[in-house]
C-alpha cells in the first residue's frame, strides 16, 4: 500500500467510483438512521456536483486508484446567525483498506482551504451521533460538537 496520497478535484471520469463510494456511505449510515428508504437510494447528484463551479468535490488517489472523497458546498445560513453563508462538508468516504493513514485529514484540509479562499468563515458538517469513529476523526481535524438533532416517531 502506497504512502503517497494525491488529493485532486474530482472529474466525470471518476464518476463510477464516486457512485460506489456513495453506496458505501449509505450502507454505513443505514444502521444509524432507520428513516433511510429501503432499496437503492442516492444522496447526491454527483455528476452535477463534479461539474458545479460553486462546489468542490475532491478525491484522494493512492496506488493508482481512488481511495477517498469529500466535497464542500455553499449553504445558506439561517437568518438569525451571524453569517449569511457557510461551507458544508459532505460525501466523506475513505476505502477501509486506507483508513488510519490521515487521508480524511488531507481531504478536510483541502476543503477548508477552498472554503477560506471562497470567503467562508463558517465550516460545518453533519454526522450521526452514534457514529463514534467518524466523530473522533472530525474532532481530530478540529471540528467541535455543536448541536444534536432529535426526532420523535
Amino acid at each position: 500500500m502506497s504512502k503517497t496520497i494525491h488529493i485532486r478535484r474530482g472529474t466525470l471520469e471518476d464518476l463510477p467510483t464516486l457512485l460506489q463510494f456513495e453506496q458505501e456511505i449509505i450502507r454505513a449510515e443505514r444502521p444509524f438512521d432507520v428513516t433511510i428508504k429501503e432499496g437503492h437510494v442516492s444522496y447526491y447528484d454527483l455528476a452535477q456536483m463534479v461539474q458545479d463551479t460553486e462546489a468542490h468535490v475532491v478525491v484522494a488517489e493512492a496506488d493508482g486508484k481512488l481511495v477517498a472523497s469529500g466535497y464542500a458546498i455553499p449553504k445558506k445560513a439561517r437568518h438569525y446567525l451571524d453569517h449569511d453563508w457557510y461551507a458544508y462538508l459532505g460525501f466523506m468516504y475513505t476505502d477501509p483498506e486506507y483508513r488510519g493513514l490521515g487521508i480524511n485529514a488531507k481531504i478536510v484540509d483541502e476543503l477548508k482551504q477552498w472554503s477560506v479562499q471562497k470567503g467562508f468563515k463558517e465550516i460545518r458538517l453533519t454526522v450521526y451521533s452514534d457514529n463514534l469513529p467518524a466523530i473522533k476523526a472530525y474532532e481530530k481535524v478540529g471540528f467541535k460538537k455543536h448541536i444534536i438533532e432529535m426526532r420523535l416517531e
